[in-house]
């Protein structure tokens, strides 16, 4: 039974107890003033002493099953369990006719407190509770977006790309002459789709009987591929069933305009000539949130702000394409390109949850797997369309 229980009885106790006191303060007076007929006020004194005495009873038990759950301990006796422990109480049970009547007087101070004295009442303070998981923090998702979506429904990619061109047009030096020639190569290129994936386990008992819990771990299980993914699309070495992603493949940064000295303001727009001269626009910046950071607090000769204004709520962007900020990439590192014409995503299978327990070990261990995956596959038609490089000021 709970605390509020045993608190319902004392009141109820505390109820029969004064119904005693008043039949039995009306039968004295009655009986003073030499008034007959009182068989049936006694009988109803009679009555309220037994419902009285029930109630104490069942008291009693309430506080001894309590006792007993606390594994020995002895509880912090209730105030109507000191009441009726009173020798004033056990004189006037004893015979409620007689007028008397039984007080506890309660000296201590009563506080929060937990422990076994007396006053003690911080037992009875709930603590509040919060519904719900707090959640840390979830960080942008953004190399991604940058690239060409697109589906497959094999388990390769296989392309065409332009290996070599070499352009020797010129005019014709005279007529009958013969006309210069160009050399052009291509090769065929194939990458495999990848499978990303992660997986969980949890008892059948605590999904059924948290039903939010389900959901919150589908959502984390999909917030933590689709981290993986970041990492893969950028960084991927292709070893160990992984993709090749972009900086393993990009071009490194070089000066095409030779200039002495420059900032890294300079070197990203230095970065973003060395794309356009690939022929590819360059469409993004890839930046860790550091180094966006630095640049957005370098200032001028007088102390203002060189990139935008503290107060504005404009997106990122440099030389007039956006900057992407993510911690997929190293704090002083950069990656630029023609993204969405470089390079294409391929999704065989998008990001979905299952649940099973078709294992036969779960099966019997009322256990539950939950897994998350994906397959996709990245294609980059033109590596010298991205630049990548170390952040370092001349």
């Amino acid at each position: 039974m709970s605390q509020e229980n045993i608190e319902l009885l004392a009141t109820e106790f505390k109820k029969a107890t004064e119904q005693v006191k008043g039949l039995g303060e009306e039968l004295q007076g009655k009986m003073a003033n030499n008034e007959k007929g009182l068989d049936d006020l006694k009988g109803r004194v009679d009555e309220a002493l037994t419902a009285m005495n029930s109630a104490k009873s069942r008291l009693d038990e309430l506080e001894q099953k309590a006792t007993r759950r606390g594994y020995g301990v002895e509880q912090e006796k209730s105030i109507a369990q000191r009441l009726v422990d009173t020798d004033g109480y056990k004189s006037f049970a004893a015979d409620p006719r007689s007028g008397k009547s039984a007080k506890l007087s309660l000296k201590a101070t009563i506080t929060s407190l937990t422990t076994d004295a007396a006053g003690s009442a911080g037992a009875a303070v709930a603590p509040m509770r919060l519904t719900g998981i707090v959640t840390p923090p979830q960080r942008p998702l953004t190399v991604r977006d940058l690239l060409m979506q697109g589906t497959t429904d094999s388990n390769a990619i296989t392309y065409v790309r332009e290996k070599l061109f070499t352009n020797n047009a010129a005019a014709q030096a005279s007529e009958g002459a013969k006309k210069a020639q160009s050399d052009l190569q291509l090769e065929e290129v194939t990458v495999g789709v990848k499978t990303l994936a992660h997986y969980v386990k949890a008892s059948r008992q605590i999904l059924d009987d948290a039903a939010m819990l389900e959901s919150y771990i589908n959502g984390r299980l999909a917030y933590g591929l689709k981290l993986v993914e970041d990492k893969q699309l950028l960084n991927g070495d292709g070893s160990a069933g992984g993709l090749q992603g972009l900086s393993q493949v990009a071009q490194a940064f070089a000066d095409k305009a030779t200039l002495k000295n420059y900032t890294i303001i300079d070197q990203l727009r230095l970065a973003q000539l060395q794309v356009a001269l690939s022929d590819y626009p360059a469409n993004g910046f890839v930046l860790n949130p550091i180094d966006w950071a630095k640049i957005e607090l370098e200032k001028d000769g007088q102390g203002r702000h060189i990139i935008g204004n503290p107060q504005s709520l404009a997106q990122p962007t440099l030389w007039g394409i956006p900057v992407v900020q993510t911690q997929a990439i190293t704090a002083g590192s950069f990656l630029t390109g023609a993204f969405n014409m470089g390079a294409q995503i391929f999704d065989r299978q998008q990001l979905g949850v299952a649940v099973s327990t078709e294992n036969e070990d779960d099966f019997v261990k009322n256990l539950v797997t939950i897994l998350c995956e994906e397959r996709l596959a990245l294609a980059i038609y033109r590596p010298e369309a991205f630049v990548k490089g170390t952040l370092l000021a001349k």
